[in-house]
């Protein structure tokens, strides 16, 4: 389990800086404990597998982890989650797919020949792991999670090996066939979105297709990621896994048939399907027995373990359909089974990574570590929205839970729908089609549905509607509503292909909103005299309010899906009711309560505890330095070790920064710049070292620090009172006197305008990091600290906030700024301080660090004199190069390779580079702050 700071306590250690007009967040330690990595290439019949291996420190055996990545992304998604499950005492092992990464091979969608044997492999590799804990042996005690792709390889890897012990899958499929052709209609924008993302997979490859199916690395500070020895069993590359025989692909000494251009890295038959259906705009038998041999829904009746089935509500490509396949089949295998719908999903919306990761841990920690204790959450949860933040522009959700999973036809009610049978038309080439999901898109379009705000867009003409009566109380839809239609179609096939939705209609009957923006498409065949057939539209949960009228409109076109080209006219008539289920057994959990309303309590007897502290601490602080009564900053030999650890945070940096300076600080995760940053604001104490502001020792409560703001992730404003009113409403808490406030300098260096006196709620994200800096820069602090002031903003706002930080230091005051954005900080900063792992690395103007000769742009050929292509330069020969006399280091960039000498010259290094054999087209100076920073560091990422 993973624990977090209770609020209070956060609240208490933001007051430690009050005086500094500063703005913190505390956490529960200094720094996580280190994890270790080893990347390896394993062999899996021929094509070659990148893996990443995770472990956390300690002793003795312990579960593994096999963590998948979604379609278009690679093993390195899945980092962060990986080396939270290491920390928490798993054995974590991610690969990128067939066909993704750094992984050969072509894609087979899952193909439990390829792709399904290659979990098998790994499985095999764990087994072989001295710190993996076995059920007997070869059988490792393994649960398999991912997301999207990744989450229907845990499903299949559970169905064809009986190692798996339990599984987590997220926003995936059951069957394959159903997802992309639902009831016989092909979904042409989602099936064209998954055929781009293939060929542009390999090495460099996306994140995966559509929000929340990889997860990126984190930001914060922390260890620097370990690299454990190749020894202990870890193969080399090109060796297979233990366990694994080497044999010849399937069909070997044949010749394979050609495979066209646009194929990418798909194998032959999915090419050959896609570009079939594709054509025709009708999916085929074989088509949907090919998919649905390659979906878990195939194996269903072997997967008889643990699962946590996570789906988004915010989904066109893989619906809440899909999840309720999966908890019914499941759980008739008598598996424990529990079912979480999120607010987002492949379409966008709010993923709840955070939520979702602490919940598969979790299970994980019931089921592979096999602690009873543990508390897996409910057997049914459902994300509910509950308004919007007025604060971060965010909506609120809340948590509906029930004890059993209710399915998604319970508690049905019937609702007459009104209107006579209507025709319409299909229009000629299926254009211009309506409007529902935007496959792709993304930034969570479908959640705004459940705000009240409609995006759906049907032409006149192409559809019919029915009306349901206003509702005379809230009602709650949660599953799948249904109706009875009757459909006669003057198509020369007698056929239909329709699209049903139910719409959410305001009480003036115009504004009409469609919940999650998704439609059941629908396929109806012998309809030339007339056919009857229930639709069954999609799963949904949403709160229709009193007033409110549910609306069925069922159109001949829509934007994700194919539709005939052919005109026809479509006649539709209603001939039962609209039943709605509510699944009653939810209980949906109170919104909580805004922090101010608790927490201001809290903060009187906190104030009195933090100056109470801060006034016995005070009389210990050594003596001001007179001669530094001039510097903002100076740090001489600061050192901090982790907690409860032997290795740094922070080990002997000593910098100083002068007046009418903008210093960026700069370093990759784990580098100590939070740690540093929070020694600073003396929130922690270094073991070794001081800080001096103006010539004064930090101490907590320290009297300088009232010369010192910090904006570090924003400030929690309160949200009905305008922007002037929550400034002052600050000043006073700080007990200073008013007239030390500067509200009318610090506005204008924020540029907040008339923005001033609206009410907080209505600011958009860029306004209220502005008035976050204005809060910081009250007191006008000689020295301004920002954390990552730009987190969540668009360019122009990045740009804003720019010019808001160089206008302030324009005036003799000093800034220091940290931020991963290094375009940025070439922009806005003078001066730089470089870290990793805690050290300096390097310190000065941005123009002597960018601009210094010794960072060379080692450009590369593409291709051979023939126009072969020609292979990437192996890691072992980057490493070779960095190891060269006279090379500090050398790192793969954009268009080459970058490489800082330490001695020796271009001339000499060219040589050496022909030497090696190194394809190289030209060598000259590189003067980017980016490429600068990743040589500094040996290339890790900022």
């Amino acid at each position: 389990m993973r624990l977090r700071l209770p609020r209070w306590a956060a609240v208490t250690a933001a007051l430690t800086v009050l005086a500094g007009a500063g703005t913190w967040t505390a956490v529960a330690s200094d720094d996580p404990p280190p994890v270790h990595r080893a990347d390896r290439m394993l062999d899996a019949d021929g094509v070659r597998l990148d893996t990443s291996y995770f472990t956390g420190d300690g002793d003795g055996r312990r579960p593994a982890v096999l963590l998948g990545h979604g379609f278009g992304g690679s093993k390195e998604d899945v980092r962060a989650q990986a080396e939270g499950l290491a920390r928490e005492g798993y054995a974590v092992l991610t690969w990128s797919a067939r066909g993704f990464g750094a992984s050969t091979g072509e894609i087979g969608l899952n193909d439990p020949d390829h792709e399904v044997k290659d979990v098998s492999r790994l499985i095999d590799w764990l087994a072989a792991r001295p710190e993996v804990l076995l059920d007997k042996a070869g059988d490792p005690r393994v649960g398999v999670s991912g997301a999207s792709y990744g989450g229907a390889i845990s499903l299949l890897a559970a169905g064809h090996d009986p190692r798996v012990d339990a599984i987590a899958p997220r926003i995936t499929y059951w069957n394959l066939a159903d997802a992309l052709f639902p009831n016989g209609v092909f979904k042409k924008l989602w099936a064209g979105i998954f055929f781009s993302a293939g060929n542009g997979a390999g090495a460099g490859a996306g994140a995966g297709i559509g929000p929340g199916t990889g997860d990126a690395p984190g930001t914060g500070d922390g260890p620097a990621t370990g690299e454990a020895p190749a020894a202990g069993g870890v193969p080399a590359a090109g060796k297979a896994p233990a366990g694994s025989a080497a044999k010849a692909p399937a069909g070997a000494g044949k010749a394979a048939p050609a495979k066209p251009p646009a194929c990418g890295r798909f194998t032959v038959e999915l090419c050959s399907l896609y570009q079939r259906v594709a054509v025709s705009g009708k999916p085929d038998d074989a088509a949907r027995a090919l998919l649905e041999a390659r979906s878990p829904s195939a194996v269903g009746d072997r997967i008889k373990v643990p699962a946590l089935l996570v789906q988004g509500q915010s989904d066109s490509l893989f619906t809440l359909a899909q999840s309720d396949a999966m908890a019914r089949a499941l759980a008739a295998n008598g598996a424990p089974v529990a079912v979480d719908w999120t607010s987002g999903g492949h379409d966008g919306g709010d993923q709840e990574a955070e939520r979702v990761e602490r919940r598969v841990g979790a299970w994980f920690d019931r089921w592979l570590k096999r602690d009873a204790s543990v508390d897996t959450g409910p057997a049914f949860r459902v994300s509910r929205t509950g308004g919007v933040d007025s604060t971060n522009g965010r909506a609120t959700l809340r948590a509906a839970t029930a004890d059993r999973y209710p399915g998604l036809a319970s508690g049905t009610t019937a609702l007459a729908l009104g209107g006579a049978p209507q025709t319409f038309a299909n229009p000629p080439g299926g254009a211009p089609p309506s409007v529902s999901a935007v496959p792709g898109l993304g930034g969570g379009l479908s959640g705004l549905s459940s705000l009240g705000v409609g995006l759906s867009l049907d032409f006149p003409g192409q559809h019919a509607r029915f009306d349901a009566k206003p509702q005379t109380e809230t009602l709650r839809i949660t599953g799948t509503p249904t109706v009875r239609v009757r459909v006669t179609s003057t198509a020369a096939d007698g056929s239909a292909v329709l699209f049903a939705k139910v719409y959410d209609v305001g009480p003036d009957g115009r504004q009409q909103v469609l919940p999650a923006q998704l439609v059941a498409p629908v396929r109806v065949e012998d309809a030339g005299n007339g056919r009857s057939v229930t639709l069954t539209l999609p799963a949904i949960d949403h709160e229709v309010e009193a007033g409110h009228r549910l609306r069925l409109v069922v159109a001949a076109t829509d934007l994700g899906y194919a539709s005939p080209a052919a005109t026809a006219a479509y006649t539709v008539a209603v001939e039962g009711p609209l039943a709605v289920p509510a699944a009653p057994g939810l209980t949906t959990r109170a919104a909580a309560l805004p922090w101010w309303v608790w927490g201001l309590p809290l903060i009187g007897l906190a104030v009195a505890a933090v100056l109470l502290f801060t006034a016995r601490r005070r009389t210990a602080a050594p003596a001001p330095d007179p001669e530094l009564a001039a510097v903002p900053l100076q740090i001489t030999g600061l050192s901090k070790k982790y907690k409860g650890g032997e290795r740094y945070s922070v080990k002997d940096l000593s910098f100083r920064v002068e007046q009418g300076q903008v210093l960026g600080l700069l370093g990759p995760n784990g580098a100590g710049k939070t740690t540093t940053l929070r020694m600073l604001m003396g929130l922690i104490a270094p073991d070794e070292g001081e800080i001096r502001v103006f010539g004064q020792a930090i101490r907590p409560g320290a009297p300088v620090l009232s010369r010192v703001g910090a904006f570090v992730e924003g400030a929690g404003f309160l949200p009905h009172l305008s922007g002037r009113e929550n400034l002052d409403l600050y000043w006073k808490a700080t007990g200073r006197p008013a007239e030390d406030a500067h509200v009318d300098e610090a506005l204008r260096i924020a540029n907040l305008g008339g923005a001033l006196e609206r009410a907080v709620r209505t600011y958009s994200q860029g306004m209220r990091q502005r008035l976050a800096l204005a809060q910081a820069m009250l007191g006008l602090p000689d020295l301004l600290i920002l954390d990552e002031p730009t987190n969540g903003l668009d360019p122009p706002q990045i740009r804003e906030m720019r010019e808001v930080m160089i206008r302030y230091a324009a005036g003799g005051r000093t800034v220091i700024v940290s931020s991963h954005l290094l375009a940025e900080v070439e922009q806005s900063c003078t001066h730089l301080v470089v870290m990793d792992r805690g050290q300096l690395v390097q310190a000065g103007p941005v123009a002597e660090i960018t601009g210094s000769g010794d960072t060379l742009l080692v450009t590369l050929a593409e291709r051979t004199p023939d126009g072969e292509p020609v292979p990437p330069v192996p890691d072992a020969l980057v490493e070779k190069i960095g190891a060269l006399p006279g090379v500090g280091s050398a790192a793969r960039a954009d268009g080459g390779l970058l490489v800082r000498l330490d001695g020796a010259d271009a001339t000499a290094l060219i040589g050496e580079l022909v030497r090696l054999d190194v394809p190289l087209t030209g060598v000259g100076p590189h003067r980017r702050l980016e490429d600068a920073f990743l040589t500094l560091i040996g290339g890790g990422a900022a």
